[in-house]
């Protein structure tokens, strides 16, 4: 009698799966959301995708893309045959067998974790949920999340979690910009409650995605995982950080010493000094482990000097500049700085967490006169971005090298301007007397 009560529901949850007549839904629609739904349409299913803002809902259903790593034609194609729509109304996931939560985990202004995004999703799920419902959290956070957000409301309303309602973990894994490594084809980590949680989840993304599905015990140690994924860049960019301050004090060319010691072919990992971290994971998933690791009692230490060192690259920067400034006897209060590059990675529209947009602020404080070129983001707040000219660049006193947009032209900005500060080596390989380098 058992064995039957737990295939009641999980068996034919798992044929309409592989016959893919589930309807999945998908909440939140950016970065992360969008391209997910896209490629659950286009593999078969019929998908409804969620957010709370209406100007996305009707940019999506008026077939707009918003989102430069969605292909334009799959894009098309799966608005046009009606396989994928959007909604703000949350009473339709009572229509899916299958949710995937995709909703912004930042922090806040004491860099501790902001979950109310994912728990206004947990209520909506809960609230409009069946049984036989397959829920995945994809939304990075603390391990514990999973069971006792969206897994505690379950069990209030009267389900048993991998009886009659399935909940996995499965972290979000992308790069925006990465021109190899999209949604379709990068490794999947899949973590459920139970063993049959994790089975509907793996068939799940096995039959929209082309990588391998990797499984884990529980939901913690794939919440665990994803932000392991990030510490560790986090703290080997800080390195990176460290050393090219060092080896400015040092005289050492910073660049020329990563070049060097990523020819050894094992054990060394190239990673990048930088004016500050962006993004919407690596400058914000470790604060959600070093939080969580205080209810053990527990400082992580590494992790927090880390963050640190990466939170204080932009004034260290602009440190560089007034020091630069300073020998031709100008102080940055009434410099015109003209910052080249808003995106916080070179050749994407993502300014979230973006370290420019800190520079930008800091130089205003002291009294810059700011202006910004960025070939992706052509308006920010009161600013548009200007063009690239001999006379933009001739008319400020110093240009700041912010991003590494592969349309810059190194040598015409380093010919043109009074003086550049190049925070990301896209000068590599030029010498002038008026270029510093981080």
């Amino acid at each position: 009698m058992q064995r039957k009560l737990n295939k009641m529901y999980y068996e034919p949850l798992l044929q309409k799966i592989r016959d893919k007549s589930a309807v999945l839904g998908v909440i939140g629609l950016g970065y992360v959301g969008l391209p997910l739904a896209v490629e659950k349409a286009l593999a078969g299913y019929r998908v409804i995708g969620f957010d709370v803002m209406q100007s996305r809902v009707d940019l999506i259903n008026s077939g707009k893309n918003y989102i430069s790593d969605v292909s334009g034609q799959s894009f098309d194609t799966v608005v046009k045959n009606k396989s994928l729509e959007a909604t703000c109304d949350s009473t339709r996931i009572s229509e899916c067998d299958c949710i995937a939560v995709c909703v912004p985990t930042p922090l806040d202004h004491y860099f501790q974790p902001d979950i109310s995004c994912l728990v206004s999703s947990a209520e909506d799920v809960v609230t409009n949920s069946h049984k036989g419902m397959l829920i995945v959290l994809e939304s990075t956070t603390y391990p514990g999340t999973t069971e006792e957000v969206i897994g505690s409301r379950l069990a209030k309303k009267g389900y048993t979690i991998g009886e009659d309602v399935f909940l996995a973990f499965s972290p979000e894994r992308v790069d925006p910009g990465n021109a190899v490594y999209k949604t379709k084809n990068t490794p999947k980590v899949v973590g459920g409650v139970t063993k049959n949680c994790t089975a509907l989840a793996k068939e799940l993304y096995s039959s929209v995605l082309e990588s391998e599905i990797f499984t884990t015990s529980s939901p913690r140690v794939a919440e665990m995982e994803k932000i392991f994924e990030n510490t560790f860049r986090n703290i080997n960019i800080a390195l990176a950080n460290e050393m090219a301050v060092l080896c400015k004090k040092m005289d050492i060319p910073v660049w020329e010493v990563i070049d060097a010691a990523k020819s050894k072919p094992y054990g060394f990992m190239a990673f990048y000094p930088g004016p500050g971290m962006g993004g919407h994971c690596i400058p914000i998933d470790p604060f959600y482990l070093t939080w969580k690791a205080r209810e053990f009692n527990y400082h992580t230490k590494l992790i927090e000097v880390a963050g640190e060192i990466n939170n204080g690259m932009p004034d260290y920067v602009i440190s560089r500049v007034a020091d630069q400034l300073n020998t031709c006897k100008k102080a940055i209060n009434g410099s015109k700085v003209l910052v080249l590059g808003l995106a916080y990675k070179p050749d994407i529209d993502d300014i979230r967490e973006s370290p420019s947009i800190k520079l930008i602020e800091i130089l205003m404080q002291k009294g810059a006169v700011v202006s910004y070129n960025d070939p992706y983001a052509p308006a920010y707040n009161a600013f548009k971005s200007v063009e690239i000219t001999k006379q933009s660049l001739f008319d400020a006193d110093i240009v700041l090298i912010a991003t590494n947009h592969s349309a810059y032209d190194a040598r015409f900005i380093v010919d043109n301007s009074k003086l550049v500060f190049d925070s990301r080596n896209l000068t590599s390989g030029i010498e002038s007397d008026n270029l510093q380098k981080l």
